[in-house]
């Protein structure tokens, strides 16, 4: 049986935020939890737990959470890798030095 899962203190803090950020973005729309929740296939319950940042809560219930207020979209950015500034210099630290042709390569291109 596995170990239930007990997120880091920087985890839990982000998704309390996240949880913050979905609750003001459904209040400046001036939607009820009611209509967020049936939009969103979930119940009230599941969707108050969200708003608190509860961990429990999946990520398939915070995007159709953020479909159901228009935002979507804004999950797309997460982990994007065009923005992703390590990876890139990962990416760039692995380039070689120098650019070869091998003889194979060489046949390949001349024809032969």
């Amino acid at each position: 049986m596995p170990l239930s899962h007990l997120p880091s203190p920087a985890v839990r803090k982000t998704l309390r935020q996240l949880g913050a950020n979905i609750r003001e973005a459904r209040l400046k729309r001036r939607l009820p939890m009611s209509v967020v929740a049936e939009r969103a296939a979930t119940s009230r319950p599941t969707l108050s737990r969200l708003e608190k940042g509860d961990p429990a809560v999946s990520i398939g219930i915070y995007a159709a959470t953020l479909q159901a207020l228009g935002l979507l979209g804004d999950l797309l950015a997460l982990a994007d890798p065009g923005k992703d500034a390590v990876g890139q210099e990962l990416t760039a630290a692995a380039l070689p030095k120098r650019a070869r042709i091998n003889k194979s390569q060489s046949d390949r291109h001349e024809g032969g």
